[in-house]
């Protein structure tokens, strides 16, 4: 299983390039998870509702895993897993209940904030933020706000905004937790309590909405084995993976470059253009990506936040 080193005390820090799997792999899951939007577009033109989408997105990834045995932990672990499982399922419901009332700009500004959540839990615990981590926020932020666009008229619902900062939030939690409660457990075992927590969160969803069904088409199918494949089974343990690697604060700045993916592979698949206003954010998401990598020079124990 991966695990987080524990570097020596009478040790300096690991250099950068030591970290660069750990680098690879994040960008890996951001860029993976960029391909969403490209997925919601086509279950969207295909009348594919979301609950159903999801549900079964999770549940085959999580059916697939239990056959391969990736379920197998002691059943301590599988509670904190299926815990964790949990605030992943409340952040992604929270985040679709915020997109009924908000636009879609505000709720991935507000979900893309997670970082800002991972260094304040990581304050609360007694772990201090470092200037490069700061600076790396703010750089993030900023470039966020300029690729999504900030809040405009149409995002006056307090009760939206309140939705997608709790998506956030949790999101951010689950940063920070699947780099403490989950540090030991592989990668692809966290990945299969997750996505069953989620499968169950979604098809309740449906069911009591009255909106859940079984996919009737070939294209409806290829929808749902595209999203189990790309940014279900490759993101989601590369994340669990990068963050056991870097910790969550470093782990999850990286991510922030998801909607430069997704802006990339929509101006190479749907030839949506790329504007001045997109390529100023990118790269003030990617100064704060980089910055974000400097290590602190005290040495202890390993990242965690």
């Amino acid at each position: 299983m991966l695990k987080a080193a524990a570097p020596s005390p009478a040790t300096s820090s690991p250099s950068l390039r030591g970290d660069l799997p750990g680098i690879a792999l994040a960008l890996l899951s951001a860029a993976t998870s960029g391909t969403l939007g490209l997925w919601g577009k086509l279950a969207t033109a295909a009348q594919l509702g979301t609950p159903t989408l999801l549900s079964w997105r999770f549940g085959l990834t999580a059916l697939l895993l239990l056959a391969l045995g990736q379920g197998r932990v002691p059943a301590r672990e599988r509670a904190k897993l299926l815990l964790l499982g949990a605030v992943y399922a409340g952040s992604t419901v929270a985040y679709f209940a915020s997109l009924a009332r908000i636009s879609a700009g505000t709720a991935a500004l507000l979900v893309y904030v997670a970082p800002a959540f991972v260094v304040l839990y990581g304050a609360l615990a007694g772990s201090r933020p470092s200037p490069a981590q700061l600076g790396a926020l703010l750089c993030s932020v900023l470039g966020l706000g300029v690729v999504v666009g900030v809040p405009g008229a149409a995002d006056r619902d307090l009760l939206g905004v309140g939705l997608g900062a709790l998506s956030g939030g949790l999101y951010g939690a689950y940063l920070f937790f699947s780099g403490r409660v989950a540090a030991g457990s592989a990668p692809l075992a966290v990945t299969t309590h997750v996505t069953l927590v989620s499968a169950l969160t979604f098809a309740a969803i449906g069911a009591l909405g009255g909106t859940l069904a079984v996919p009737q088409s070939l294209e409806h199918w290829g929808l749902i084995l595209g999203m189990l494949l790309v940014p279900t089974l490759i993101s989601m343990p590369a994340l669990f993976s990068a963050v056991q690697r870097l910790g969550a604060a470093r782990a999850s700045l990286l991510t922030t470059t998801d909607p430069l993916w997704a802006l990339l592979f929509a101006a190479l698949l749907l030839d949506e253009p790329l504007g001045p206003s997109q390529l100023a954010g990118g790269a003030l998401i990617l100064g704060g990506a980089l910055l974000a990598q400097g290590r602190p020079r005290a040495v202890g124990r390993p990242p965690v936040a």
